[in-house]
């Protein structure tokens, strides 16, 4: 065995180990953000609902009282709220106060669940690097590369709108979880050990292609669990606005969450925002195509499952933009077409024959 070849297999041993050492890292992010769910004050979540029928205290606006200030104003010491319109029309809604309830311990876990969410995210983007310089090719060769690229750039992207200053910490528990069993379904199912490529992979456009078609999956994701989170906050919203009777759940969890119009505008803002790169993603797939096998599109699976991707999130762009289909019915499409990213990914490549099953399990 030569020495380059030996290099390459301790470079793909210290891949694995760094992938398992995010997952431990990863596990304990997982823990923080439930404290911080739980532990967080619920006290102070009660405004949320005060706000949601309409009481006179919350229907006054927030203002800070600094020195000298005389009555007429509203002294409040948390940070003002921001106030949007609900969806369901019939009064302003404040964003809740967050995973930690506005509570000092809350928010202590919380900024530890991101730190160590940070710190995984280095490991595993440790463990990436390390598996393309085993190789000396892009790291997303195969179902088992793709998976660990593609959590690591969702946490990357969650990182980067705190960075930002965006208020997204709301997304950590959930993020957090999904990344968890991604991994898990990529090392315990889908792993592949490091090789070369099929002739048909080897070309410049994998470095484009996949690499856009990685990102647009991963804002995609974000977009689907704001979603989900509108349509359980939006139903909760109607249901304090009629005066009906709410469970702990609600009270616990979605009265923290940001208002249904807010989750509504994140998750419409980054699905639009990426869905020319995805557009882009298709046609460099067909110019690549055209480069490997002669043609631009031939109706093979992960061809047309894109295509029908596209379709949908195209057309929950457009029910965004028509009157009578905003709110719910849009984000029904959204989540849809999400479905058919994820079938895409994973449908295709492990119950379809495809042209593209060499980016399965081998």
């Amino acid at each position: 065995m030569s020495l380059a070849a030996a290099t390459n297999e301790n470079l793909a041993q210290i891949s694995n180990v760094l992938v398992y050492s995010a997952m431990a890292v990863y596990t304990l992010a997982f823990l923080a953000h439930i404290a911080e769910w739980v532990l967080g004050s619920r006290s102070k979540v009660g405004r949320t609902a005060a706000a949601l029928t309409g009481t006179a205290a919350a229907a006054a606006p927030a203002v800070q009282v600094r020195g000298g200030q005389r009555a007429g104003a509203t002294a409040v010491l948390d940070k003002p709220k921001v106030v949007t319109r609900s969806s369901t029309g019939a009064r302003d809604v404040p964003d809740g106060p967050g995973a930690a309830g506005d509570d000092e311990k809350g928010d202590l876990y919380g900024r530890i669940a991101v730190s160590l969410t940070t710190l995984a995210f280095l490991i595993e983007a440790g463990g990436v690097v390390a598996r393309a310089l085993s190789v000396q090719r892009a790291p997303w060769g195969n179902m088992y590369e793709f998976s660990t690229t593609f959590s690591t750039v969702v946490v990357g992207a969650y990182l980067a709108f705190l960075l930002a200053k965006k208020n997204v910490r709301w997304l950590g528990l959930p993020l957090v979880t999904t990344v968890l069993l991604d991994l898990g379904v990529a090392t315990t199912w889908l792993y592949t050990e490091s090789d070369q490529l099929v002739p048909a992979l080897d070309s410049y456009w994998l470095y484009i292609h996949v690499s856009t078609a990685i990102f647009c999956g991963a804002v995609f994701y974000l977009g689907a669990v704001a979603t989900l989170l509108y349509l359980f906050r939006d139903t909760y919203e109607a249901k304090v606005a009629r005066g009906e009777e709410t469970g702990g759940f609600a009270r616990s969890v979605l009265e923290r969450l940001p208002s249904a119009a807010s989750l509504d505008k994140f998750a419409y803002r980054i699905n639009a925002a990426v869905f020319p790169l995805w557009t882009f993603t298709i046609i460099a797939g067909a110019i690549w195509a055209g480069d490997a096998w002669g043609r631009y599109w031939g109706w093979d699976a992960k061809e047309v499952w894109s295509f029908i991707t596209w379709v949908a999130y195209a057309a929950y762009l457009h029910a965004r933009a028509t009157a009578g289909w905003k709110g719910r019915k849009a984000s029904y499409v959204a989540l849809i077409a999400f479905a058919c990213w994820l079938f895409n990914y994973y449908g295709v490549n492990l119950f379809v024959n495809s042209l593209h099953g060499y980016s399965g399990v081998q």
